[in-house]
């Protein structure tokens, strides 16, 4: 009877074992809890704190979430199904990915991680920092003399109540910068503060949109979670350099310059009309001299050249901030004319445009052209890529 009882005994305990969970089950957070526990109580002790730390990387950048609770769901949805193996692979790449110095194979760096939370505070808990303020610095990541600088370095750092560095190790906390310009959000980024040498975040200008940047200074916001507390610090009106903010391509004016003649069907008894006297100038001459007078800032000589309906006013073809009125030099290095046919013409300018805050941009233009009384008037304007 007692024999019977052992093997009784030991079949409930290899089935135990058999029921345990080797891939996540994300269909409940129950579930998902569950799951995690019964994989990482297959691993040994060092491999079991390097899972826990690989699941506090994908919740914290692997997922867009507000909050733990929305957070942990969205991850039970992202790493349903998934291995061990698998779930180390996708932490890797996210740590990578945002610049983290983690690694699955790496000693384990982050302390005790629990993204359930802990019950119960343990004897030494690493993110419960001392810290009275969070202070942050800029700098600026150096250019050449001629655009400035490229973009800023953020880094936060934890203050004490004088206002020195606190020390401390093996820590990981949630760093979140939120940049804005003008009242309106334009990006948020996350990171892992584990030390004092944190490095930060770096903000590249041509990652910025300049229409979003409101008189070219942005406001930036730091927070950083430890155990106790949630330090917050904003430095508002941090200066950027306009030139190097982002700016989308000038939309490409699809509207045809060949303009072909109709087919006319001879009729018995009725004349043919006389085809259009073929104009004699050179278009390549009417568009050489509207660049001439751009350069030179003659903006009513190179709006007469033209009748385009895209240009619209005067003064809107001379506008200084959103027209020619900004053009300060043109260079020409090359033009040519491949089209000149029934009184239509396109000619192709390829030319250096200095603007008058001292940009140069290289173009590569298309104008097309119509006859009228016997000269050329300028009627697209097609930048190509």
């Amino acid at each position: 009877m007692k024999y019977i009882k052992y093997v009784f005994l030991t079949a409930l305990l290899i089935l135990t074992v058999s029921c345990k969970k080797t891939s996540v089950d994300g269909s409940s957070r129950k579930s998902f809890q569950e799951s995690i526990n019964d994989m990482a109580s297959s691993l040994p002790t060092l491999k079991q704190v390097k899972f826990n730390e690989a699941l506090y990387i994908l919740k914290t950048f692997g997922v867009e979430a507000d909050g733990d609770v929305a957070e942990i769901a969205a991850l039970g949805k992202l790493l349903d199904g998934k291995k061990t193996n698998e779930i180390f692979a996708m932490a890797d790449e996210v740590a990578k990915k945002n610049g983290i110095a983690w690694s699955s194979t790496a000693p384990p760096s982050l302390g005790e991680m629990n993204i359930f939370g802990n019950e119960s505070a343990s004897e030494k808990d690493p993110n419960d920092i001392d810290a009275a303020s969070l202070g942050i610095f800029v700098r600026n990541i150096a250019g050449d003399s001629l655009t400035g600088s490229k973009g800023l370095v953020i880094t936060p750092q934890l203050l004490d109540n004088r206002g020195n560095k606190v020390d401390f190790e093996g820590a990981a906390l949630e760093t979140i910068m939120e940049i804005s310009s003008g009242g309106n959000k334009i990006s948020t980024s996350k990171n892992l503060m584990q030390d004092p040498a944190f490095r930060g975040f770096t903000i590249m200008y041509s990652k910025l949109p300049k229409e979003k940047i409101y008189e070219d200074r942005i406001d930036i916001k730091v927070t950083v979670k430890t155990t106790k507390k949630l330090l917050q610090m904003i430095k508002t009106g941090v200066a950027v350099n306009g030139q190097a903010l982002y700016t989308p391509p000038p939309p490409v004016v699809s509207d045809s310059t060949q303009i072909q003649n109709p087919e006319i069907n001879p009729t018995p008894g009725v004349e043919t009309p006389a085809a259009p006297a073929k104009v004699t100038a050179d278009p390549k001459n009417t568009v050489t001299k509207f660049l001439s007078n751009l350069s030179s800032q003659n903006f009513k000589a190179a709006y007469d050249a033209a009748e385009n309906p895209n240009w619209g006013s005067y003064d809107k073809f001379s506008n200084p901030n959103s027209g020619f009125g900004s053009v300060k030099n043109i260079n020409v290095k090359n033009i040519s004319v491949p089209y000149n046919k029934d009184n239509s013409a396109n000619v192709n300018v390829t030319y250096d445009v200095t603007d008058k805050n001292g940009k140069t941009t290289s173009l590569n233009v298309t104008y097309g052209l119509k006859a009228v009384n016997n000269n050329w008037k300028i009627t697209t304007y097609k930048i190509n890529n």
